[in-house]
């Protein structure tokens, strides 16, 4: 099946894919050639490609995922693969937002909080290749 992965600056991937596995909105789910038509959104997450004999890892920041004819498309905002993904920067930002959440006495958006921690979160996932 063929893979299109596209932000609003490029085309991140686009090829043949064995496999998928994608984080949506209600968990996680495979998808496999000739799987039934699909449109969901997605969440922030690691998007798993099977690419050959090996897999290739994304961060991708939600954004929406269709699946039709063994063509599947995910358009997202933020996507980055994970062998380009600088884990230092993650981990700072990690520990950043792990922080913010954690000091009772400041005044913090704390969904804003939340979403940074997922995003870092979901960038070291993908470079780690969980």
């Amino acid at each position: 099946m063929q893979l299109k992965i596209i932000t609003h600056e490029r085309i991140v991937f686009e090829g043949e894919t064995d496999e998928l596995v994608i984080q949506t909105k209600s968990g996680q789910m495979g998808i496999l050639k000739d799987h039934i038509p699909v449109t969901t959104g997605l969440d922030i997450g690691v998007t798993k490609a099977k690419v050959g004999e090996s897999y290739k890892y994304f961060a991708t920041m939600g954004g929406v995922f269709q699946f039709k004819d063994n063509m599947a498309t995910i358009l997202t905002d933020v996507c980055e693969e994970g062998s380009d993904i600088d884990v230092t920067r993650a981990n700072a930002a990690k520990s950043r937002a792990e922080a913010r959440l954690a000091d009772n006495t400041a005044k913090i958006d704390t969904q804003r909080a939340q979403a940074a921690l997922a995003r870092s979160m979901a960038r070291l996932k993908a470079a780690l290749n969980k």
